[in-house]
């Protein structure tokens, strides 16, 4: 009898391990997924979704892997005059995993959702173009995945040079912290020079670095493992000291955006850090005050570009055990949903010549007591993520008059909550010389 009991026990812990967690979409919660088994999904969500995702490559890994991205959109091929766009980078550290999952399961969800006409999600659809890189280190990954538990903690976390990624990145904070100028440095020779000075971009790096360069993003997130925190610029401290607060020019926006995904997650938001002394607040913490890093992906998006990126750390475990993934999707998924709602939010519109109405791309938008503008895009459009406040907001455009400033209330973001302001500019036209001028010169050239 004792042994037939110890026999069931057995038999019935195998059962319960061998029954797969679905969601309510079918989508397999408790699963890791290689490189192989990640395509195929990426391949079947585009089949099953065709009108409204894109897959493409943006680069190979060092092993010759593609760094897949899923667009997401009503018109996923183009950006679309008006239409903001949104990324979220997964598994930059191959054996930080929960990221890479979570995305494969939102990107099925989004798929899944859309076709069933959940409200929400097509009208994301419809206001987002969003693009989503499950693996920027699939090498990484593929060195982590092989090993048994319990897993290595640093294994698999470089790429297979045995770099890491957000160490590799052109170091902007430095010329940040030297010329105390926050503004689109990656379009300076002698800042990149400077940032660049002894480093080797690795292929993933140098992709997704074309790759943030080329589109107009809005808004990012970059998932990480380690600790559970949502983590926002600066990451480096002027100094190099650990636990030294360094707040971008954007610094009550980013908190804002860094709330907004840890207080839609019930874990996060009341963890204060995996180690004691981390003292996180409602899950959120500025990257320097942490822990100083230079050369990361974070700073280089709010750099380099238009784009507001923060760093999520997702959990304590790097590389957690299947059957507790359904666990971390539960946690997430509202979050996850909620951060891409951000990008429609602040102030929105379009920059152009008064007198033709053609756009002017690369012109300023300016916002009067914060010392970082972005610009426009190919088409005159701009977007400007704000914290919920009372702004006064311009257009600066070369060749142009500059706008007279307009005050602008910022409303609590939800869902396409941002404010349209356009600007129409005028030329500067020289002011004709009068006739005393033009004699006197004349004077002057004869002597």
């Amino acid at each position: 009898m004792i042994y037939c009991n110890i026999a069931f026990v057995i038999i019935s812990i195998w059962v319960c391990a061998s029954v797969t967690a679905f969601s309510e979409d079918g989508i397999v919660l408790d699963k890791h997924h290689d490189y192989e088994e990640m395509t195929t999904i990426l391949h079947d969500v585009k089949r099953k979704c065709a009108d409204i995702t894109h897959l493409h490559s943006i680069g190979e890994s060092v092993q010759g892997k593609e760094l897949w991205v899923i667009i997401i959109s009503e018109n996923p091929t183009v950006h679309e005059k008006g239409k903001p766009e949104f990324k979220y980078v997964g598994n930059m550290h191959g054996n930080e995993v929960v990221g890479r999952e979570l995305l494969l399961n939102l990107v099925q969800y989004l798929c899944a959702e859309y076709l069933k006409g959940n409200s929400t999600v097509r009208e994301i659809t419809r206001s987002i173009r969003t693009h989503i890189l499950v693996s920027m280190n699939p090498d990484g990954y593929e060195a982590a995945y092989k090993l048994p538990y319990p897993k290595d903690y640093v294994i698999g976390r470089n790429n297979a040079n045995d770099v890491d990624l957000n160490r590799n990145f052109p170091d902007l904070g430095l010329v940040q912290c030297v010329t105390g100028d926050s503004n689109h440095l990656g379009f300076n020779r002698e800042y990149m020079r400077i940032a660049t000075e002894g480093l080797f971009l690795e292929p993933e790096t140098q992709s997704v670095l074309e790759w943030i360069m080329s589109t107009p993003f809005v808004v990012s997130a970059n998932l990480h493992g380690g600790d559970l925190v949502a983590n926002y610029p600066f990451d480096n401290s002027c100094h190099g000291n650990n636990r030294e607060y360094h707040g971008s020019p954007d610094d009550r926006t980013f908190q804002y955006l860094a709330l907004t995904y840890s207080q839609n997650n019930p874990a996060m938001d009341t963890f204060t850090g995996c180690d004691l002394a981390d003292g996180f607040d409602h899950g959120t913490t500025n990257g320097a005050e942490w822990y100083s890093v230079r050369g990361g992906m974070q700073d280089f998006n709010y750099l380099a570009s238009n784009c507001m990126e923060i760093t999520l750390e997702l959990g304590c475990v790097k590389f957690p055990a299947a059957h507790k993934l359904p666990y971390y999707w539960k946690m997430n998924k509202e979050s996850l949903l909620r951060y891409m709602e951000t990008t429609t939010c602040g102030v929105k519109g379009f920059v152009k010549d008064a007198d033709s109405g053609e756009p002017l791309p690369y012109s300023r938008i300016e916002v009067q007591g914060i010392d970082h503008y972005v610009v426009t895009a190919a088409d005159g459009d701009y977007w400007r993520v704000l914290a919920p406040g009372n702004y006064n907001i311009r257009a600066v455009s070369e060749g142009y008059k500059p706008a007279a400033y307009q005050a602008v209330l910022v409303p609590e973001c939800s869902l396409g909550s941002a404010m349209s302001i356009s600007f129409f500019l005028r030329k500067n036209v020289p002011q004709e010389s009068s006739l005393e001028e033009i004699l006197r010169s004349l004077e002057v050239a004869d002597e």
